[in-house]
This record gives C-alpha cells, sequence and structure tokens, in this order.
C-alpha cells in the first residue's frame, strides 16, 4: 500500500527510555505508523511499509494488471460511487482481488516521470462475492464474477491526465493478506500462492463504472 483512504494504521513500539509503567505513558509516544494516509505517487520508497530498493513504480509489478486510458482531450469530472466489476478465476479456493483508481499527471518538470495519484481503492474477499453471510468457494478453473465497490470519491481528471485502474490480489497492509487456502480467516496454519486469472472477451466483460458529471 502506497497511501490509501485510512485514518491510521500503527503499531505500539517499545516503552519510553525510564518509564516501566504502560498508564504513565501515552499510546501515541509509543505509536508508530505502519502505512501513511493519503494521496502520493504510486512509486515504492523508503517511508512506505515492506518497500525494498530498487523502489519501483508499483505499476511495473507482475502481480499488478494496469489498465489505462490515452491522454484525455478534455476535463472530465468523475463524482460518486465506483464500482469494478471482474470476470476472474483462481487456482485457490479463495483469493482476494484489489481495484485502485488513479490519476496519472503528464510528466513535468517535478516529476519527469508523472506522477501516478491514487484516488480510491477496495477488495473484495472471493469467497464472499455472493454477499457477506455464508462462504462460497469457488472451485479451481471455475469462472465467476467480482465487483469491488470502491469508496466514492470526487475528481477532475484534466485534460492531458489518463486515468488508470490498477488490479492486483493483494494491497498490504492496508488490507489483510489472503492466505488463500479457504481457512477460517484469522486462524489459518498455513499459506499458498494463489494463480489468478481476469477475463477479458464478450462473454466475460471486466469492467469499471464511473459516475461521469457533465458539464
Amino acid at each position: 500500500s502506497i497511501g490509501g483512504n485510512v485514518s491510521s494504521l500503527n503499531e505500539s513500539g517499545p516503552m519510553p527510555a525510564g518509564i516501566t509503567d504502560p498508564s504513565l505513558t501515552s499510546y501515541r509516544a509509543r505509536g508508530q505508523d505502519i502505512m501513511v494516509p493519503g494521496g502520493f505517487d504510486q512509486v515504492e520508497g523508503p517511508q512506505f511499509f515492506g518497500c525494498e530498493p530498487p523502489y519501483l513504480p508499483l505499476g511495473s509489478r507482475s502481480d499488478v494488471l494496469v489498465f489505462q486510458t490515452d491522454s484525455l482531450e478534455q476535463d472530465l469530472e468523475v463524482t460518486g460511487p465506483i464500482t469494478v466489476t471482474l470476470w476472474v478465476s483462481s487456482t485457490a479456493v479463495d483469493t482476494d482481488f484489489t481495484g485502485k483508481l488513479i490519476d496519472v499527471y503528464p510528466p513535468s518538470k517535478s516529476y519527469p516521470h508523472g506522477y501516478a495519484l491514487n484516488l480510491t481503492d477496495s477488495i473484495m474477499r472471493l469467497r464472499y462475492r455472493k454477499g457477506p453471510r455464508e462462504p462460497d468457494f469457488l472451485a479451481p478453473g471455475e469462472v465467476a464474477s467480482v465487483t469491488i465497490t470502491l469508496y466514492p470519491t470526487s475528481n477532475v481528471f484534466v485534460a492531458g491526465h489518463r486515468i488508470r485502474l490498477d488490479i492486483s490480489s493483494s494491497n498490504f497492509p492496508r488490507f489483510d493478506v489472503n492466505p488463500n487456502t479457504g481457512e477460517r480467516l484469522g486462524l489459518n496454519r498455513r499459506q499458498m500462492a494463489a494463480d489468478n486469472t481476469v477475463y477479458l472477451d464478450a462473454q466475460h466483460p471486466s469492467h469499471i463504472v464511473l459516475p461521469i458529471i457533465r458539464s
């Protein structure tokens, strides 16, 4: 995760030097940020949890699918709820699918490679694709539709910018990692890799719905 719609995500660090009673110090004095909230260029860096050199753009990862428009010819306002519908299959009985909407700025003097600003994101756990009440596991290789509801947002994609959608199977530490085994969440005893497929054809029309405001 590089930024995001979070208010706080931190861990409790060691007690300040010379203090042994937790009641004598505040949590804030011991708290250490795991994730920094807000908007950031989607490029790894030492200030972000879990990032390692050479600090590449997130979109260059082999486990991230990037869908991007051409440069817009005119301003485009997007305001309201956003949904991403994917037709998918997996080698695992349970896995996650994530979506992240990004405003891609063109190269500038300050950012020669452009700036990929995260706007909104969300996740869907495959076992709950039909609702939160009862888990419905997917047989390996079976194709099913998954709808990811991104948090509502409001943004004007200015002429010259691009609209980008990143699809992946994880957005950690913003969301917990799925062990992909189908075990009870939080009680899993093992983990496994999942090879996921997103389908993009006439029978499986994966797509994003943007609430476009006409001027």
